[in-house]
């Protein structure tokens, strides 16, 4: 199973995305002073939708009392990863997908969600240290993970595939890859799968995949543009968005399909705090049951990546 790509690659991404949209000013660093202005069509307004929320008794009073207390979650998360979790244009605003789910859960709970911007590398030890009640920041649920920290999984990505606007080189997945030119980021688990595949391609007495590996998206955005490469392959949520935003949304587009190799992200809880866990994971569910969960990731584009069933400790 993947893991969670590389902050230097996260970096990489917003790069790429910083070339195609217009600058608020200063650098995409997630901590407020370099997200690039939105387009409208980009960011969905979901306060109808999450104001139609109405908070579920029974599930919060199933609250740890310290919560219930403060009707308030402290959330961490590592705010730079667009359409995940990221500024608006004000700089200091959170907004995503995550961000509306997180929303969304806190109203079933009849709590607010209170944002905290953390380092990427310190979220598990908040949780652990009591600095925060959970985390929710694009972080896979792994087995590795579940020995430190808990997890209730809301959304599954995995590796999607890029492609120009009208699909010009007929890439319908995987195995229209075959002889094709594909370009990766150095380093990713895109760039090991895109072996596997090419190795599958020779295999199958087809032509091998030309892998170009880079280090960074906007160099293959650059490439896909020109036609240098038929296809990028990318973590779901941020080809999505790529495919949305870049040239107005004239330049991409994603393969449809479930993601490849797709692993659930999951909001982090400490191991002794199973009431906050489980009434999360109540709350999800109820939102995937009544469609404000599957309204929500539409509105953003990515729901490709919806799940089911909200699983406690579901990865591998």
């Amino acid at each position: 199973m993947w893991s969670l790509r590389s902050r230097a690659w996260q970096a990489a991404l917003l790069g790429g995305l910083l070339a195609f949209a217009t600058a608020c000013g200063g650098g995409p660093d997630g901590a407020g002073g370099g997200q690039q202005q939105q387009k409208p069509s980009a960011v969905p307004d979901n306060t109808a939708l999450l104001g139609a929320i109405k908070a579920d008794p029974q599930l919060a009073g199933a609250l740890p009392a310290a919560v219930a207390q403060a009707k308030t979650m402290r959330l961490a998360s590592n705010i730079q990863s667009a359409p995940n979790n990221f500024y608006a244009p004000d700089g200091k605003t959170p907004i995503g997908y995550e961000v509306d789910l997180a929303k969304a859960v806190g109203a079933k709970l009849g709590v607010t969600v209170a944002y905290q911007d953390l380092a990427f590398g310190s979220l598990i030890t908040s949780l652990q240290s009591g600095r925060v009640d959970l985390t929710m920041a694009a972080m896979n649920d792994t087995k590795e993970r579940q020995k430190q920290i808990d997890f209730v999984d809301y959304f599954s990505s995995g590796i999607t595939i890029m492609i120009r606007k009208g699909n010009p080189d007929g890439i319908t997945g995987p195995d229209t890859l075959c002889g094709k030119n594909v370009a990766v980021v150095q380093g990713t688990s895109h760039q090991k799968f895109a072996a596997a595949q090419s190795a599958k391609c020779t295999q199958a007495g087809k032509p091998a995949i030309t892998v170009t590996a880079t280090d960074s998206d906007n160099q293959n955005q650059n490439q896909l543009r020109t036609g240098r490469v038929a296809a990028i392959l990318n973590d779901l949520p941020s080809a999505v968005y790529i495919s949305r935003t870049a040239g107005d949304g004239k330049f991409f587009e994603v393969v449809p399909g479930q993601p490849i190799e797709g692993g659930p992200y999951g909001m982090g809880f400490a191991k002794s705090n199973t009431k906050l866990r489980d009434a999360v994971k109540q709350a999800l569910q109820s939102l995937v049951a009544d469609g404000t969960y599957g309204k929500i990731l539409q509105s953003w584009g990515v729901e490709q990546g919806a799940i089911k069933e909200a699983a406690v400790n579901g990865g591998s």
